[in-house]
C-alpha cells in the first residue's frame, strides 16, 4: 500500500513495560597490590568472598565519606550562628582543618 499526499498515517503507541533496573551491576576494578591482599586476608578472616568483603568496604567509605559531609555542614551552620567572636574564631579554625587538614 502506497501513501501520497499531505496527511501522514499516526504512529500507533506502544505499550512498554519500564525495564526493571537490575539489583546489582558488574564492575572491574583494579587494586593495587597491596590492597588486593588486605581484601583477600580480610575475607579469609571473616569466611567472605573478596567481592562481598569489597561491597562491604565501599558501603563503609559511602557511609563515612556521608558522615563528614554531614559533619561539615552542621559545623558550617554553628559557625554562621554564632556571634561571639572567640567562637567564630574557634569555630572558623575548626572549618579551616576541616577543609584543609590539619
Amino acid at each position: 500500500m502506497v501513501y501520497t499526499g499531505a496527511t501522514t498515517m499516526p504512529l500507533a503507541k506502544r505499550s512498554r513495560a519500564k525495564a526493571a533496573r537490575p539489583t546489582q551491576v558488574r564492575r572491574s576494578v583494579t587494586l593495587p597490590t597491596k590492597i588486593a591482599r588486605q581484601v583477600e586476608n580480610l575475607a579469609k578472616q571473616r569466611a567472605l568472598s573478596d567481592n562481598r568483603v569489597l561491597v562491604e568496604l565501599i558501603e563503609q567509605g559511602i557511609e563515612a565519606q556521608q558522615q563528614k559531609e554531614k559533619a561539615f555542614f552542621q559545623l558550617a551552620e554553628r559557625f554562621r550562628a554564632a556571634s561571639d567572636p572567640e567562637q567564630v574564631k574557634q569555630l572558623g579554625n575548626q572549618l579551616g582543618r576541616f577543609v584543609f587538614g590539619e
